[in-house]
């Protein structure tokens, strides 16, 4: 079996990746919080770590990996769009309204991962549906003298972890109080204690504890349910750049502060942000879109997938319309290949050896491209589904059996036998020019015409010729 190796944020080396369980590979990743539709930068963990689940379920097989990414269903965006909604008459209690939100959020993320290619993880868990195992760690943690109760709040004691707080993200505490944007707050001990536990007004949610009414801080949920699902050691933690600090440093302070025998998580990745055109995406640009919005728009899931598997993991990503295009085109060209094809029994080995270091996906694609040219149409399909693209039930968008492009080329290479006669060739121009127009690459050669779908490709203007 080739060896896995792995980046590790927490030790900034590329790893041999060794599970503490081969038969029980655990992996926990950070999923959103579900107050409105996923933008495209929240799709690239879900693709990263998407794409490393099928390799150790390649790896290891599929009934011995565990993967974790839940949900947080605890949020003032949530509560202000449920408290809109009964404002405006909508019946139920605000807790109702509150989970019909998420409920409803949740369904679009899902929906919209999975026009992705993403494969559902073992464990989804909602952070409302373990509160009683916050609160329990969160009492552990003031027995053990690393968590203090001050009006109504609860936070954690960075002094008390002070020796080890800052390792992932490599900064002194000292560091980050000079430099920090951290909530003053006047029953803190140290600028940068961090909430467990915050008290909530009677018209909000929250759950009755032994500090008062209130919710869970954010750090908390994650620490519990990985605890929960995983147990105090487990082999990875995943999530974007952007959760290293403060999130996922606060989780091992806690983590290790309430399970001081345990590991927590061996190795750490973290995939860069997203940008548009070469730009940060976001609202003030215009360049701000959702997963749903590109769907929307007729980009298919597998095209999007393609563009981001592109750019390794560690990189920042440009997602550009000529991305999309050219990723288009080549899938269109790999999913003619591979018509009526049974793949191969595994994915070539060039490819899993590109996946298997570091998640190297640019690698990977190119081994695929080679495929494609040597007319490996059964190496190719596995080696593409290994990676997630050229999965059956994705596949729709490419279909063109319904536009018979044969008797098309043949109108034309009727058209071009004629002209060669007539030296007349506005009908070979006219026709010609709708197929281009549809999307479809015209070659033409002495041995006939040729019509291939191309990015863009629109059946429906073909009735028009």
């Amino acid at each position: 079996m080739t060896t896995i190796k792995l980046h590790n944020t927490r030790t900034r080396t590329k790893e041999d990746f060794v599970p503490i369980s081969a038969d029980n590979v655990r992996m926990y990743v950070c999923g959103p919080t579900v107050y409105d539709r996923a933008h495209l930068g929240n799709a690239r963990p879900v693709v990263v770590f998407d794409v490393l689940y099928r390799l150790l379920r390649h790896a290891y097989g599929g009934g011995h990996v565990t993967y974790v990414r839940n949900f947080t269903d605890v949020d003032d965006k949530i509560n202000a769009t449920a408290l809109a909604r009964q404002q405006a008459g909508a019946k139920g209690t605000l807790e109702q309204l509150v989970q019909e939100r998420s409920d409803e959020t949740i369904g679009w993320y899902l929906h919209d991962m999975g026009a992705l290619g993403a494969l559902e993880p073992n464990e989804m868990p909602r952070a409302t549906q373990y509160v009683a195992q916050m609160i329990a760690m969160i009492e552990d943690l003031i027995a053990k003298g690393h968590a203090y109760a001050a009006e109504g709040h609860v936070l954690f004691a960075v002094d008390s972890w002070k020796e080890h707080y800052g390792e992932l993200s490599g900064r002194s505490v000292d560091d980050m109080i000079a430099g920090a944007r951290v909530e003053v707050a006047p029953y803190k001990k140290n600028p940068m204690d961090f909430v467990l536990w915050k008290p909530s007004t009677d018209e909000l949610p929250g759950w009755d504890s032994p500090w008062g009414r209130g919710r869970p801080g954010w750090h908390i949920e994650c620490s519990a349910m990985s605890y929960e699902l995983l147990g105090e050691s487990f082999d990875i933690h995943g999530g974007g750049n952007d959760l290293m600090f403060p999130h996922h440093e606060n989780e091992i302070a806690q983590s290790k502060c309430a399970h001081p025998h345990g590991e927590f998580a061996k190795v750490w990745l973290h995939n860069e942000m997203l940008q548009v055109e070469g730009k940060k995406m976001s609202k003030s640009l215009g360049n701000f879109f959702t997963v749903h919005d590109l769907l929307e728009q007729g980009v298919p899931g597998e095209v999007i997938r393609f563009v981001f598997l592109q750019t390794h993991y560690r990189k920042p990503m440009d997602w550009t319309e000529k991305k999309a295009r050219e990723a288009e085109a080549t899938l269109r060209k790999w999913r003619a290949l591979t018509t009526g094809i049974e793949p191969a029994a595994s994915a070539a080995p060039a490819v899993v050896a590109a996946l298997s270091d570091d998640l190297n996906t640019a690698g990977a694609l190119a081994e695929l491209y080679r495929l494609a040219a040597d007319g490996n149409a059964a190496g190719l399909l596995a080696s593409a589904q290994l990676l997630g693209l050229l999965i059956p039930e994705m596949g729709e968008w490419a279909d063109t059996t319904s536009a018979d492009l044969s008797l098309h080329a043949d109108r034309l290479a009727d058209a071009r036998a004629i002209a060669m006669q007539s030296k007349d060739f506005s009908e070979v121009d006219r026709l010609k020019a709708a197929y281009l127009a549809a999307g479809l690459e015209v070659r033409m050669s002495k041995d006939g015409v040729e019509l291939v779908p191309g990015a863009g490709f629109d059946p429906a203007k073909l009735e028009e010729v």
